[in-house]
């Protein structure tokens, strides 16, 4: 059976020990997509709360900025470059996020984690429009940098 990493000898969960890793530079991007009826896309513009894109792009920002918070074995990491870009679509919002560091370990769960609450947030913020809004396809795009080395989703949805 192959080690687990993040688990020591006697099986108790452990945080990785990067330490020996080499330093290099290491981006993810990360894809959301929140299906909301037509219905309510054409009122986003009067959307009671306000600006539901502009405040998740924030939301998916600070978010990336605070995922060793929320994730118990990730690391803290000096972000370089972070970013959330939302676009309406026919059927919902599409949601890409960006994160870049130069460390020891890679930043794919904070692209993931912006994505997310960049999702969370578009739900926040119209739900009361219709509460039958779902959150879909969150998953990783890509990555580059690190020992396992770069990865591409081949296919545009979730699987």
């Amino acid at each position: 059976m192959k080690k687990l990493s993040h688990y020591d000898p006697a099986g108790t969960p452990r945080m990785v020990d990067v330490s020996a890793k080499a330093t290099t530079t290491r981006t993810a991007r990360a894809h959301a997509f929140v299906r909301i009826a037509p219905r309510v896309l054409a009122k986003l513009s009067q959307n009671p709360k306000g600006d539901p894109l502009g405040i998740a792009r924030i939301a998916g920002i600070a978010a990336a900025k605070k995922t060793s918070d929320l994730i118990p074995l990730c690391h803290p990491l000096m972000l370089t470059y972070v970013d959330v870009n939302l676009r309406v679509e026919k059927r919902g919002i599409h949601i890409e996020s960006s994160a870049t560091t130069t460390a020891q370990t890679g930043v794919e769960m904070e692209a993931l984690t912006a994505a997310a609450v960049a999702a969370l947030t578009v739900y926040d913020m119209t739900k009361a429009l219709d509460k039958s809004i779902s959150i879909e396809d969150l998953y990783l795009v890509e990555k580059t940098g690190g020992k396992s080395g770069d990865f591409r989703r081949t296919s545009l949805r979730g699987t």
